[in-house]
């Protein structure tokens, strides 16, 4: 190989390996809108420095996909023990339940239409079962079956996967205020596994909800969440349920570069999240990445061609 060819090859090596680098992980088997703490805190995601995404991965975070327990058979409150929810008891994802008020996390309206979108990259059948913590909840606290209503205030069997993502209609109970947990169950049935993920969300009123507002000086809407108000508006897609709400607004504070939510914040702050990644802006990174890569390839094929 000529001493051009080789200096070629050299020059764009380092180039291809920073366009694939930059391209964030992202989660699938996890909600993207309300932000999931797996999908806010994964390797390149716009949350993952944040206060609480770094001391997860200082107290041992070692993976951010796929927490999921085989042979439940829906003894969840059985096989998960308290305080370990948001790990599913898994040691890999034990940062996942630090108790603390600062998660990335999502605004959101009591009372409203809800449509969670959770990001899968296989189709499975199965049931998804949604619970909001009680009123009273305190998220300094290790967070416990007994803070979670004994049944789910959505459930649906069986939506269809469109776009990397299955959509999930619901209406908020109307009773909530500050900062509360939305625990998200997926029980498949085309599999022996069941998927569990939290998402941190923020209801206007009480001192939660007041703190994230003024922190993050984000307003009114279906929702926000608590983090850096730097992720950009979406559309969001559509679901089967069970409750059958007209309309969704949701906000989320935390997401990964591919999704895109309305507003975001960090720490005591809130940001308003819906999901347009599911429409194939996820994927947006990783094209861009490799059309970069193409263009870099085919310079470097072009030089050494006028070099032979």
């Amino acid at each position: 190989m000529s001493a051009h060819r080789t200096a070629a090859l050299v020059g764009v090596a380092p180039l291809l390996l920073t366009v694939w680098a930059a391209a964030p992980a992202t989660a699938h088997g996890a909600p993207t809108n309300p932000v999931s703490r797996v999908v806010a805190c994964s390797p390149g995601g716009q949350q993952a420095k944040s206060a609480a995404c770094e001391a997860a991965v200082a107290s041992g975070v070692a993976a951010f996909d796929n927490l999921r327990l085989a042979d439940v058979g829906g003894r969840d409150r059985q096989v998960v023990p308290d305080g370990e929810l948001c790990s599913g008891g898994l040691d890999a994802y034990r940062g996942l339940d630090l108790a603390r008020a600062d998660w990335p996390a999502t605004k959101l309206s009591a009372g409203a239409d809800l449509t969670l979108t959770y990001r899968s990259t296989i189709p499975h059948t199965g049931t998804f079962k949604l619970f909001l913590t009680k009123d009273g909840y305190d998220p300094t606290k290790p967070l416990k079956w007994s803070d979670l209503p004994s049944r789910p205030f959505a459930t649906v069997t069986d939506p269809s996967l469109v776009n990397g993502s299955y959509r999930i209609k619901a209406k908020l109970p109307s009773d909530r205020t500050g900062r509360h947990l939305l625990y998200t169950i997926w029980q498949n049935t085309s599999t022996p596994d069941t998927y569990y993920s939290c998402s941190d969300v923020v209801f206007p009123g009480g001192k939660d909800g007041a703190a994230a507002e003024d922190e993050s000086g984000a307003a009114g809407g279906g929702g926000t969440g608590a983090g850096p108000a730097n992720d950009k508006p979406g559309a969001q897609g559509r679901a089967d349920a069970t409750s059958t709400p007209t309309k969704s607004s949701t906000n989320v504070t935390g997401t990964p570069a591919g999704d895109s939510p309305s507003d975001v914040t960090s720490a005591p702050g809130e940001a308003v999240a819906s999901d347009s990644s599911d429409d194939g802006s996820t994927a947006l990174p990783l094209v861009a990445g490799g059309a970069a890569g193409l263009l870099i390839t085919a310079g470097a094929a072009f030089t050494l061609r006028r070099h032979r």
